[in-house]
């Protein structure tokens, strides 16, 4: 296997970010258009902020499947508006009760309660409106209900709002490694295999090993993503997390470290981003941007 001189990763995150940072930019309603606190809002969550990793991996997906970067600035920034309004929710004094996101207060200590959850709903819907009518998105119509179907199974309680759901009645219980892989393929493992298989979905002749592989990948990376996070509570700390450090300890929360310690956890987490790495083998060096994005996942420090 080619390594990816990281460089070149690094790079390519920087354009990528510049770029769904414009598309964005694009897509959100202007701040002081009716009904301007929530548009304001909105813009606030979303905007110059956050790693942006479910949007690279859009792009680094298609640049392994030769799927040109201005058809998938749409699902970038559908993948990306329903991550932001997990967070605002998530964020919610019913929920996880943060005052930090990104290195600022979160959405609902900047306004109120009331327009952050509101400022959630838009953003889930402008997902979808993005892949339903979005014209950069040169694909079929069939192509555009797959996606469609896609993001919805990933976002709802099959997905990420079920996995939410697990989380909240975990707290204070202590759960098996099954249970708590469970909990994160949904919580946070749907919406990165979203990520990948809605630019995989732009290729309509992909064949279904290549697509199987794809997915097993993002499967390995999202749970690899969860176990760094769980690590990065426990040692990292709140200015270079850009949210509150020791949270979930603090809430009693399951978490890989609690359940496997550091050192088992940061196992677990290698041999994710081992297995993620392995079922790519078939694709060669096209795969070698998502190689590194594995690696970069185990390694991040925010």
């Amino acid at each position: 296997m080619t390594e990816t001189p990281i460089d070149d990763l690094e790079d390519f995150i920087a354009t990528c970010q510049k770029r769904v940072e414009t598309a964005l930019d694009r897509r959100l309603p202007p701040a002081d258009k009716l009904p301007s606190r929530l548009h304001r809002a909105m813009r606030y969550a979303t905007l110059d902020g956050g790693k942006r990793l479910r949007p690279v991996l859009t792009y680094a997906t298609g640049r392994a499947l030769n799927v040109p970067m201005e058809i998938l600035d749409g699902p970038a920034c559908a993948v990306e508006f329903i991550h932001v309004y997990s967070l605002i929710h998530d964020d919610l004094p019913a929920m996880d009760d943060d005052e930090l996101r990104r290195g600022k207060p979160t959405c609902h200590v900047r306004f109120d309660e009331a327009t952050a959850i509101l400022a959630g709903d838009a953003l889930q819907a402008l997902a979808f409106e993005v892949l339903a009518g979005d014209p950069t998105i040169k694909v079929t119509p069939s192509q555009r209900v797959a996606m469609i179907d896609c993001l919805a199974k990933a976002a709802g309680a099959g997905g990420m709002v079920g996995g939410q759901a697990i989380d909240l009645a975990s707290v204070g219980r202590q759960l098996d490694l099954p249970a708590l892989e469970l909990m994160h393929i949904h919580k946070t493992g749907a919406l990165i295999r979203a990520s990948v298989r809605l630019a995989a979905l732009c290729r309509p002749d992909l064949d279904s090993e290549t697509a199987e592989r794809l997915d097993h990948y993002a499967k390995c990376i999202g749970l690899a993503f969860q176990i760094q996070d769980d690590i990065l509570d426990e040692t990292g700390d709140t200015a270079t997390l850009g949210k509150t450090r020791g949270k979930d300890r603090a809430q009693n929360k399951p978490t890989y470290p609690a359940l496997l310690g550091l050192a088992g956890a940061r196992r677990k987490a290698v041999e994710m981003h081992e297995n993620a790495i392995a079922s790519l083998e078939p694709l060669g060096e096209r795969a070698d941007l998502l190689r590194a994005l594995s690696l970069f996942i185990i390694q991040r420090r925010n």
